[in-house]
């Protein structure tokens, strides 16, 4: 990635999520976007810088054969939350990528589940890395599993084909 997605996150964000259905809308455009994320079918709830809540439905599409939310779209709703919540925070000009994650499953997730991320928003787009973490829960509230995300940053590389 050379370029900046935080300023089109909050643009789109923004102009979508006040509208009935603009959550929807930008959920979609973001799956058609990322189309690997796209696939859980995840809906952005909330979406500010530094927070970011996605909900996901439980359905057969993301089981496994144990009846329950498969651990590798655990490990993806976790990256898109993490993901949104530190990129649309990034001071513009400033890019990222996932360069870490790892995952703690604590419970069958069952049910429509709930991710969240908070973190820290970034000052400057000096390269480094970030490491956030997200939560995801079922309708009860219990944890099912935590997410941590290893995000390099740092300042978006010029287009070699522009002059």
């Amino acid at each position: 990635m050379t370029r900046s997605i935080g300023p089109g996150l909050r643009h789109y964000w923004q102009r979508l999520a006040r509208w009935p259905g603009g959550a929807w809308l930008f959920s979609r455009a973001l799956g058609l976007t990322v189309p690997y994320t796209g696939t859980l079918g995840a809906r952005v709830q909330r979406l500010t810088p530094g927070h970011c809540r996605v909900t996901l439905r439980d359905r057969r599409r993301v089981r496994n054969h144990l009846r329950s939310v498969h651990a590798i779209a655990l490990a993806n709703l976790g990256e898109m939350v993490t993901g949104l919540a530190l990129l649309n925070s990034l001071p513009d000009r400033t890019r990222g990528i996932l360069t870490g994650i790892s995952v703690d499953y604590l419970k069958k997730a069952r049910g429509t589940l709930c991710a969240e991320c908070r973190c820290d928003i970034p000052d400057s787009n000096a390269a480094g890395e970030q490491s956030v973490t997200g939560t995801i829960r079922d309708s009860a509230g219990d944890t099912v599993a935590t997410v941590q995300a290893r995000w390099l940053i740092g300042p978006e590389k010029e287009d070699p084909g522009v002059d």
